[in-house]
């Protein structure tokens, strides 16, 4: 049953992948702690670092199969792109050595000021006042943010659209651009966690023999994820859906509300 419930929260994975840039992130945590539930504490580490395997493989498909005009926003974005990847190398070194209640409140924590942030602060769900308001042309994220956002979201295992399509709607593009952009970001931050990760020896890996642990990624729920979720993302890379950009952002808050209750719950 459990292969069973993987693969279809990987199709979920496949369709947040699309059209909200997550990769499989912050959806994957909360179901591989409820799969690798017998590691107790440790379930939370395991589970950010398998979200973080996933995410390369399904944030790098997605990247590889969006149009080209769409990506050349990121254009001259280089040393923003290489902040990203030392950021989460430096925070996936940490997860593998904190305690793990603090990841797991940790990522509760941020998710949940995330869409209190969203709901109350203008730019997102609504406009900003005609004094603040963005010029015409997108702005591009600063370099600078590269490392902090790359530290946190490998650390808590989020994944770099929880803090960059936030961000990039607040610069001025639409929600269709904002997510598209987010998995080549979250590519560079997945694939230096992921390295880490599956680095080193995993230490719940002695005391549970018959999980599939490579350092600390689960193999078995990594593998199972991406088989429901490949599919997924190439189906509708090529039929998009047209979602009204209203709607869009607030399923996204209401996406991220959802991971919160499941966390705590």
């Amino acid at each position: 049953m459990d292969v069973v419930a993987l693969l279809g929260i990987g199709l979920l994975t496949g369709v947040t992948t699309v059209l909200f840039g997550f990769g499989g992130g912050f959806v994957a945590v909360p179901v591989v702690v409820w799969t690798d539930s017998a590691l107790g504490a440790d379930a939370i580490r395991v589970a950010t670092a398998t979200s973080a395997l996933v995410m390369v493989v399904n944030a790098g498909f997605a990247t590889a199969v969006t149009p080209r005009r769409v990506l050349a926003a990121l254009r001259g974005g280089g040393p923003l792109l290489v902040l990203l990847g030392v950021g989460a190398a430096a925070g996936a070194l940490a997860a593998r050595h904190a305690p793990a209640g603090l990841i797991r409140w940790a990522f509760v924590a941020y998710v949940a000021l995330t869409v209190v942030d969203l709901l109350l602060r203008p730019g997102f769900l609504r406009p900003r006042a005609p004094t603040e308001a963005a010029p015409g042309t997108p702005r591009p994220l600063p370099a600078a943010v590269g490392a902090p956002v790359g530290a946190v979201a490998a650390f808590l295992g989020v994944g770099g659209s929880v803090m960059t399509v936030p961000a990039m709607r607040r610069a001025g593009h639409t929600m269709h651009v904002a997510t598209a952009l987010a998995n080549p970001l979250t590519l560079a931050i997945a694939l230096p966690a992921a390295a880490v990760f599956l680095g080193g020896s995993g230490d719940p890996a002695g005391a549970h023999p018959h999980l599939a642990l490579v350092g600390l990624v689960d193999l078995r729920a990594a593998g199972a994820l991406l088989l429901g979720a490949l599919p997924v993302i190439a189906v509708l890379r090529r039929r998009p859906p047209h979602i009204p950009d209203r709607l869009y952002a607030w399923t996204y808050v209401a996406l991220l509300a959802a991971v919160v209750v499941a966390m705590v719950l």
